[in-house]
């Protein structure tokens, strides 16, 4: 059921937890993407893509912020400076039932830069505070901040702990932290989630300091080993590009750090569970293939895994292509005859 504005279905936050999170990623984390991570996962709190103020206010309201109510827990992430509008936007967040509403201190690109969005604001505590005020001023749900641990110019020790104790004097109790800096100047965004040095202690050592604030660890995580040693020293992880590319990896999520039964048992059954929404969509207009991208990655590494892919490559753009291409794709990968590993 796709969930357009109500005043007043936001529904309780009491049980949202951060313990695992799927990082907020332009063109990935759509609401295709986002169904079939929570047909594997119950317990994930799974980010849209950063939406600006600026589109919120000015563009089609409901198409950036329509999503399905399968999806939740779910955090919008926004992106802007501007506390009017982002206390407008965060308000908007409430009346679609988002869970949680989250500011973007991360994001590198030139583009966003040029509007006050993104990783700059690093340099500018005062305002980003400014504007998690005014949030939080405007909604009952959590307002948390994602983040870098710097930017060039901005990359020390103290910037990083004047961010923190500004922004959380405001207000904020949650901040995201990616484990690198931001290089605006020279690298690509793509660069800027490789080339910098993963500096996890840094993030451990807020934990330490602030007790208080809850943090949570992002960049660079592929494996529940990792998690698990991520988490003696923070509150959550977040994953990001692991997550989207090998998407089973969400389906021992439940399991392992929720002390809860994992929702399916194979991938197919996965997709099975997926195809309803996926006729629905259909039925909205969309384009097969807009949809199909998002669910490239379920056969990751299994036989006939490549033949899958390659199927819906062939076919999902072709003029009225339906859910049988999906059905026929996924006929090309060997059924288990009993329940899949669960990741570790």
């Amino acid at each position: 059921m796709s969930v357009m504005p109500a005043q007043n279905n936001a529904r309780p936050n009491s049980g949202l937890s951060r313990r695992f999170c799927v990082a907020p990623m332009m063109d990935w984390t759509t609401s295709h993407y986002r169904y079939l991570a929570r047909m594997l996962s119950r317990h994930t709190l799974l980010y849209t893509e950063m939406v600006t103020t600026g589109a919120l206010i000015h563009g089609d309201t409901a198409r950036f912020l329509r999503h399905n109510s399968e999806e939740y827990p779910l955090a919008l992430q926004l992106g802007g400076s501007n506390p009017s509008e982002l206390a407008h936007c965060a308000h908007l967040a409430e009346q679609y039932g988002f869970d949680e509403v989250n500011l973007n201190v991360g994001c590198p690109s030139d583009r966003v830069q040029n509007n006050m969005i993104g990783a700059c604001l690093m340099a500018h505590p005062d305002k980003v505070a400014e504007g998690v005020a005014a949030m939080i001023e405007a909604t009952t749900l959590p307002v948390t901040v994602k983040h870098r641990i710097g930017i060039d110019g901005h990359e020390s020790w103290d910037d990083l702990c004047e961010f923190i104790e500004k922004v959380s004097a405001a207000g904020c109790r949650t901040f995201i932290v990616h484990a690198r800096i931001a290089v605006l100047e020279g690298l690509s965004p793509k660069e800027n989630r490789d080339i910098p040095p993963l500096k996890y202690p840094w993030v451990y050592d807020l934990k330490a300091k602030y007790p208080h604030l809850e943090i949570i660890i992002n960049g660079g995580i592929k494996t529940f080993d990792q998690c698990h040693e991520h988490l003696q020293y923070t509150d959550g992880v977040m994953l990001g590009r692991e997550a989207y590319h090998n998407p089973w990896l969400l389906a021992g999520v439940d399991t392992e750090f929720f002390n809860a039964p994992a929702p399916v048992s194979s991938r197919h059954e996965a997709l099975r569970r997926v195809l309803p929404f996926v006729q629905e969509e259909l039925d909205r207009g969309v384009y097969l293939s807009h949809i199909t991208r998002h669910l490239m990655g379920l056969f990751h590494g299994q036989p006939g895994g490549r033949q899958f892919r390659r199927y819906i490559s062939e076919n999902a753009h072709k003029p009225g292509s339906g859910i049988e291409v999906l059905e026929a794709a996924m006929a090309k990968v060997p059924e288990p005859e009993t329940s899949e590993a669960m990741p570790a």
